[in-house]
């Protein structure tokens, strides 16, 4: 592999263990685990999420494109209504996003995040 291709695989990087803020938790007691396969040292990350079931708050200062590998997923912005992300959905989410994120099946996708 060169240095100009980062291919989206799980085993080339350690895993990060992560859950949301307790106070932003809504329901259920959701982990996450992040394969962050890029950083090009400037705001720019790409890799492979995933989470487990349960609803919180979320809101975004960044700019995210992301891509439902599997799973079902819920997202409402605040005033909006729910929109449903299934496998193969791809989205981008806007600095100024706030809102809920509900797992309603434990959810995997790629991301790229330009900070």
């Amino acid at each position: 592999m060169t240095d100009h291709f980062v291919r989206f695989d799980k085993a080339l990087v350690p895993v990060e263990n992560g859950a949301p803020a307790r106070e932003k938790i809504r329901s259920g007691r959701p982990t996450n685990k992040t394969w962050n396969l890029e950083d090009d040292g400037n705001g720019l990350y790409a890799g492979i999420w995933e989470s487990t079931v349960g609803e919180w708050e979320i809101e975004y200062t960044e700019w995210e494109f992301f891509h439902i590998i599997e799973g079902v997923s819920v997202l409402t912005e605040e005033g909006g209504e729910p929109v449903k992300l299934v496998a193969g959905d791809s989205f981008v989410i806007r600095p100024g996003f706030k809102g809920r994120w509900t797992v309603v099946e434990p959810t995997r996708k790629h991301y790229v995040i330009k900070v």
